[in-house]
C-alpha cells in the first residue's frame, strides 16, 4: 500500500528534517548534502513545530533553522512553487542568520558560516543553463578561483532535473537516495522504499510520514498545507493565463494605435523615407503601449490615456514597461 504522504510538502518536510526528537535524521540529510569535511555530529533545531503552533493560522514559517555543535548555522526550506525573488529571499533570510550571530561589542571570530539548503519541486534555473539538480553557491571572485568566503554556502536542489545515477537504489550516494526519496516516497509502499534506501535515519524519515499519516491532527494539517499549495499552484496558472490574454490584447490595440502615430509622423516628415521611420517608431512605440496597459490591467490600474503614452519618448516608454514588470514580481 502506497504511504500517501508527500514529504515535499513543507509541513511534512518540517516535521521529518526539523524535529528534535529525531535529529539523526537532520544529521544525515545535512551531510549528505553538504559533503562536509568534517562530519556533522550533532544539530540543534532552532525553530521547532511546537504543539501550540500547530493551529491552522500559526502554522506560517515552516524552514528549518539548526546549528551543530561548532556554532554553524543551516537553513532549510522546501519550495513547492517558484517564487519571484527566490534568490533574494535565501540571501535575505541566510545574511540574517549570520549577522544575528553576533551582539553589540562582540569580535566578528565569532561568526560562524551559514549554510542555506532549497528543495524545489520547480526547476530554478532552466536546463539549458544548468543541467544539475544540485547547484551550489559561494561568494567568489570574478577575475580568479578565489573564495572571499565560505562563510555563506547556498545550495539548491531541483527535483524535477534528478535522475538516479544507478537502477540499484542501495548503492546510490547518500544525497541521491535523499533525492529519490522526496521524489517517490508519496507512492511507494513504506516497507518496500526503507528496504532498497538500506539507510537507517532514511527509514526513520519514512517513519515519521508513517506517523502523519496515523495520527488525526497532523494529517489534518498536512491536508490543508496541502490544499494551500494547490490553490496556490491554481491560482499562479490562472494569473499566468490572464496576464497572457491580457498582454495579447493589449499589444493589437497597441499596435493598432501605434501604426496610425506611425503613418502620422511619417506625414509630417513629408517624405517616403520619413514616413518608413515614422511607422516603424510609431509600431515599436505601439507594443510598448500593449505591454503598459496589459501589465496595468493585471495590477488592476486605470489604463494609460493615449495622450499621456504618446508624450513619452521609446526610451521613457520602456523605463514604464520595467517598472510595471518589476511591480507585477
Amino acid at each position: 500500500m502506497a504511504l500517501g504522504i508527500d514529504p515535499t510538502v513543507d509541513f511534512a518536510f518540517k516535521l521529518m528534517l526539523g524535529n528534535p526528537k529525531y535529529p539523526e535524521v537532520t544529521i544525515h540529510f545535512l551531510n549528505a548534502i553538504l559533503r562536509p569535511e568534517e562530519l556533522i555530529q550533532s544539530v540543534e533545531i532552532l525553530n521547532p513545530i511546537q504543539g501550540k503552533d500547530r493551529s491552522e493560522d500559526k502554522i506560517v514559517v515552516l524552514d528549518i533553522l539548526a546549528k551543530d555543535a561548532s556554532g554553524q548555522r543551516f537553513n532549510v526550506e522546501m519550495q513547492s512553487t517558484r517564487q519571484a525573488n527566490l534568490q533574494r529571499r535565501l540571501l535575505y533570510y541566510s545574511t540574517l542568520s549570520y549577522t544575528r550571530q553576533i551582539a553589540e561589542g562582540e569580535h566578528y571570530s565569532v561568526l560562524r558560516p551559514v549554510f542555506s539548503i532549497c528543495v524545489l519541486s520547480q526547476n530554478l534555473f532552466p536546463r539549458r543553463v544548468s543541467p544539475r539538480y544540485h547547484n551550489s553557491f559561494r561568494l567568489r571572485c570574478d577575475q580568479a578561483e578565489l573564495v572571499f568566503t565560505n562563510d555563506l554556502e547556498f545550495h539548491t536542489l531541483e527535483l524535477p532535473k534528478f535522475g538516479p545515477s544507478s537502477d540499484n537504489v542501495r548503492d546510490l550516494p547518500a544525497d541521491e537516495k535523499w533525492l529519490y526519496f522526496l521524489a517517490n516516497a508519496k507512492t511507494m509502499d513504506p516497507s518496500e522504499l526503507a528496504t532498497i534506501l538500506g539507510d537507517p535515519p532514511l527509514q526513520k524519515a519514512i517513519g515519521i510520514l508513517e506517523m502523519i499519516s496515523k495520527d488525526p491532527e497532523d494529517l489534518q494539517h498536512y491536508e490543508a498545507r496541502l490544499k494551500f499549495l494547490r490553490d496556490q499552484h491554481a491560482n499562479m496558472e490562472a494569473a499566468k493565463a490572464a496576464e497572457k490574454a491580457a498582454l495579447e490584447k493589449g499589444l493589437r490595440e497597441g499596435r493598432a494605435l501605434g501604426q496610425t502615430i506611425g503613418l502620422e509622423e511619417g506625414r509630417e516628415k513629408g517624405r517616403e523615407e520619413g514616413r518608413e521611420e515614422g511607422i516603424d517608431e510609431g509600431l515599436r512605440k505601439g507594443e510598448l503601449f500593449g505591454r503598459i496597459r496589459a501589465m496595468e490591467e493585471i495590477l488592476g490600474e486605470a489604463y494609460s490615456t493615449d495622450e499621456q503614452l504618446q508624450t513619452l519618448s521609446l526610451e521613457e516608454l520602456s523605463e514604464r514597461v520595467e517598472a510595471l514588470r518589476a511591480r507585477l514580481s
